[in-house]
């Protein structure tokens, strides 16, 4: 165990000591095997790290040690976009922020300077004092993005994402359908929506289009970052 991490071990028991509480030594070993980890957990990869190490908790009570920590300071209660709950450690005085995988889930930390310094100027500019902020960037890690192909379905892009029409492969018809609406190879837009379900919503200059799914499959785009076009 590191120092730092022996001494918040000693820190937290000191302060569940004075609430009084019984099963002090079940909770310092919930908060060890956290304090193992520099990942954002959720409960149930929490539950597994205990297993591993012998230990066989219930849920309800180490869902309990883990919300004390965040009352108590040592930990930080997360729920990022489309992901469940996750717990990570608070480091005081050190603040960062997170980029998100929509793809694989991946959490990168971050910490820049220059958009810590940017974040209070603009809050001063509003008359705000800031007290303390959260940025999550969301997009693909670099592993996603290689394993994309060049040319993919309209159904595959993800929402925010900016692509190029490349061709639509669909009958004579449809194709006419889609020319109907402003929609040609080509064509710059951004996707509003593709929830997995029901229809794509998609951005073309200042207008809103929805598209079915299977039409939408009959799309072939690829992503304005890899064209010369962006």
């Amino acid at each position: 165990m590191k120092n730092s991490d022996f001494f918040k071990k000693a820190n937290f028991q000191s302060l569940i000591e004075a609430d009084g509480n019984d099963r002090i030594q079940d909770k310092l070993n919930v908060i060890d095997v956290f304090l193992s980890t520099e990942e954002h957990i959720t409960l149930e990869e929490m539950l597994r790290l205990l297993r591993e190490k012998g230990y066989d908790f219930d849920s309800g009570f180490v869902k309990h040690c883990l919300h004390r920590m965040v009352e108590l300071g040592f930990a930080q209660r997360e729920q990022f976009e489309g992901q469940p709950i996750r717990y990570e450690h608070r480091h005081l005085g050190r603040h960062h922020d997170h980029m998100v995988c929509t793809k694989c889930g991946k959490i990168v930390e971050f910490a820049n300077e220059q958009i810590e310094r940017l974040q209070v100027e603009v809050a001063a500019g509003y008359g705000f004092h800031m007290l303390q902020h959260r940025m999550e960037i969301y997009g693909l890690c670099s592993d996603c993005v290689s394993k994309r192909s060049p040319l993919m379905p309209l159904t595959m892009a993800k929402p925010g994402e900016k692509v190029v029409v490349r061709e639509m492969t669909g009958c004579r018809h449809k194709q006419s359908r889609l020319a109907s609406m402003g929609l040609r190879p080509g064509d710059h837009v951004e996707v509003i929506n593709n929830t997995g379900g029901g229809r794509v919503i998609l951005g073309l200059e200042n207008t809103r289009l929805a598209i079915g799914r299977g039409m939408a499959n009959k799309i072939m785009v690829s992503l304005m970052e890899n064209t010369a076009e962006a």
